[in-house]
């Protein structure tokens, strides 16, 4: 049975999942599911420096055949970050019974490493140059109203980088 949401009501991620799946399971053979749980499939030893990016699955000479054949376990290529690939490398067996058995059965049979970098590089928080003229007025006109300290200066950062974005 599945599943209706309830008055109408779907959660963010059902729908993006509901878009991101078919297009993952097409392109990569993977799903948001096994991309949401790997920090906890991975570890804490390879969780930041690892980044699951295909399931590539074998032709089967019985697929090409017509006659249905039975299943075989893919390649699972994963992202590794510089020399922590050598340790993946080493934990390959442990990781590989992990991803078995979050999807519940036999899936992967080997791993291929790919050495690249997986998180994205950190960007310094600049402060945005303070506003001048009719835009400062403008903005001190828009907050005057509000009583609470912390929010009004809330604001004015908010409204100093919107209204003094670059164009």
């Amino acid at each position: 049975m599945a599943m209706t949401p309830r008055r109408g009501h779907m959660q963010i991620s059902e729908v993006a999942n509901g878009i991101l799946d078919p297009v993952l399971a097409k392109r990569a053979g993977i799903n948001t599911l096994l991309l949401g749980s790997w920090d906890e499939i991975a570890g804490a030893d390879f969780a930041d420096c690892t980044r699951p990016e295909k399931i590539t699955w074998p032709r089967r000479a019985s697929e090409m055949r017509g006659d249905g054949g039975g299943y075989e376990p893919g390649v699972l290529t994963i992202a590794c970050e510089g020399a922590r690939a050598l340790f993946l490398t080493h934990a390959q067996g442990e990781l590989i019974q992990r991803i078995n058995g979050f999807f519940g059965f036999p899936a992967i049979r080997q791993m291929k490493i790919v050495q690249k970098p997986v998180s994205a590089p950190m960007r310094k928080n600049r402060k945005p140059r303070p506003l001048t003229g009719a835009a400062a007025d403008k903005l001190n006109d828009m907050i005057s109203g509000i009583e609470e300290d912390a929010l009004k200066q809330a604001l004015a950062r908010l409204g100093t980088a919107v209204m003094g974005a670059r164009k």
